[in-house]
């Protein structure tokens, strides 16, 4: 009984939030960068986001950045939201952050988000949470 008196006080959250998240082997980029070179970032990077990306770590982390982003809006990567669709950016402190296309904007209308991006051990990995403006 004193857990239900205590859950009657709490505040309940019904914005239902997006969660999206994606992990990559840095050797994976490393290897495609060595087989395609610029034509591998170009595939999924803009030219203003392969300037803020000069190591492979950081280019993996930018790919599983999308990757996520596309997981949280529930369509993935495809037909309905291309790579370039995606846009990425960091602030001066370096805090990633991302917009949609106009396109991609009309299908997946973002209320608030938050990205995170790491790097150790070999591996990259982002998290995404979003909610939708529906």
């Amino acid at each position: 009984m004193k857990f239900l008196k205590f859950l009657s006080g709490c505040k309940r959250y019904n914005t239902a939030m997006n969660i999206g998240t994606d992990i990559i082997q840095i050797s994976r980029i490393e290897k495609a960068l060595s087989q395609f070179g610029d034509k591998f970032t170009q595939r999924f990077l803009c030219e203003e986001e392969i300037k803020l990306v000069q190591k492979p770590a950081s280019i993996a982390g930018f790919w599983a950045a999308k990757e996520a982003i596309a997981k949280a809006l529930g369509c993935g990567i495809g037909r309905e939201l291309s790579f370039h669709d995606i846009i990425l950016s960091k602030d001066a402190r370096g805090k990633p952050s991302f917009l949609l296309s106009p396109k991609a904007q009309n299908l997946h209308p973002i209320k608030e988000s938050s990205l995170s991006i790491s790097h150790d051990g070999g591996f990259a990995i982002a998290v995404v949470a979003l909610s939708l403006d529906h």
